[in-house]
């Protein structure tokens, strides 16, 4: 029952993440290092994946790669999120505490763990 729960919110999390790109893109676009092309394109892409992602999450069949994805688009994303603190350490303004942008590190790795935990759920095993 436990698994079940991780997958429906493991789904739910990614395709609101994914929505959110389109409702507030200016937050995603302030966060991308300078040194990556095309903001927009990627803004779009990331929450394009992120949407796919969660909902194939709730598919059995493509549950493992999915959760794969997830965990390689979480691991793409990670530089952006050392970079948002260092911006915020040298004075940016983002709207998030720096405390948050610390914390939101190790959360990464987190939300790695529950893809992983994810990944090899079966309806046969909720009963």
């Amino acid at each position: 029952m436990m698994k079940k729960f991780f997958m429906y919110s493991l789904a739910i999390f990614y395709i609101v993440a994914g929505t959110n790109h389109f409702l507030s893109p200016e937050f995603y676009l302030e966060m991308m290092p300078d040194y990556l092309p095309f903001h927009e394109l990627l803004n779009v892409t990331s929450g394009l994946s992120e949407i796919t992602l969660g909902l194939l999450v709730l598919y059995e069949r493509m549950r493992k790669l999915a959760c794969y994805g997830i965990i390689l688009l979480l691991l793409a994303i990670y530089p952006a999120n050392i970079n948002m603190l260092l911006e915020a350490l040298d004075g940016k303004d983002f709207g998030v505490p720096i405390w948050a942008l610390y914390v939101r590190l190790p959360f990464q790795f987190l939300f790695i763990y529950w893809a992983w935990v994810v990944r090899d759920f079966k309806w046969s095993e909720s009963t």
